[in-house]
């Protein structure tokens, strides 16, 4: 894989009472690495109404992923297989408090692309929000494959 790559951010959140699922999708520009056995992408986000970029990096193994937001935003988000975490999620408007029980972390690697797939059930503030959905498709820069 090459250092500069495109993301493809899906999120998915299921709505408890039909089964709907909500969907959100970011491309955009980003660096890729490896080391000590993980996996690494860093890129800046640029939020509505507001001008200094968010920083982003999220870091991935065979059985946990980590993102973490740092600017307008700030969280260090932990999805480790089989486990619940808690963490706060600043932001502009006010703190939340987010657990995220992951159930399933799934990697799939070519030479060229990397697709992770996590699934994780989202509570705010102690109480069950929805089950949610997280799809990283990453690919070098220049790959003739368009991100689907």
């Amino acid at each position: 894989m090459t250092k500069d790559v495109l993301i493809s951010l899906r999120g998915l959140q299921f709505d408890q009472n039909d089964g709907d699922a909500e969907k959100i999708e970011t491309i955009m520009a980003g660096s890729y690495y490896f080391k000590n056995g993980n996996h690494y992408i860093l890129f800046d986000e640029i939020m509505e109404g507001f001008t200094e970029p968010v920083k982003n990096r999220i870091k991935f193994g065979e059985h946990a992923l980590e993102l973490t937001r740092s600017g307008a935003v700030n969280v260090h988000m932990l999805f480790e297989e089989n486990r619940k975490n808690m963490t706060s999620y600043n932001t502009p408007y006010g703190n939340i408090l987010i657990g995220i029980n992951t159930k399933k972390i799934h990697i799939a690697q070519e030479s060229e692309r990397i697709t992770v797939n996590v699934d994780y059930a989202l509570d705010i503030n102690y109480e069950y929000l929805a089950d949610c959905q997280i799809v990283l498709d990453i690919r070098a820069r220049g790959s003739i494959e368009k991100i689907i």
